[in-house]
């Protein structure tokens, strides 16, 4: 299993990841880098554990933020189907309606052509 070393408030730890995960892994590490020194920028020294922990906390707060988003959006989506299908279903109607009307009309302009080759007079050759 490889391992990378990985830098958290200034200190060197040994991770170990499984194979292709070590670039996902050192990025991971490096934006919680960024989360502890923000913290530690906005607050000050607080010690490590501490800091650490409100760091954790912070990026779950991200996380659950990120999953209520994604939640909502997935209702979005779900609600838009919905709609789509309905206008699915409304355009299914109209076409039959259409369907139905041309075809009355292509009756009634048959049922003209007939009368008038009915009433015309014959014509001699």
């Amino acid at each position: 299993m490889p391992e990378v070393n990985v830098e958290i408030n200034g200190r060197k730890y040994r991770m170990a990841c499984e194979e292709g995960q070590q670039e996902h892994l050192l990025g991971l590490a490096q934006r919680f880098d960024v989360q502890v020194e923000g913290l530690k920028e906005a607050i000050g020294e607080i010690g490590d554990n501490r800091l650490t922990v409100m760091a954790g906390i912070a990026v779950l707060d991200e996380l659950v933020e990120a999953e209520h988003q994604i939640s909502a959006l997935k209702a979005q989506v779900s609600e838009l189907g919905r709609d789509g299908q309905k206008m699915r279903d409304k355009t299914t109607a109209l076409e039959q309606k259409l369907a139905n009307k041309l075809g009355d009309a292509a009756q009634k302009l048959e049922a003209v052509a007939n009368a008038i080759d009915a009433s015309a007079p014959a014509t001699q050759n």
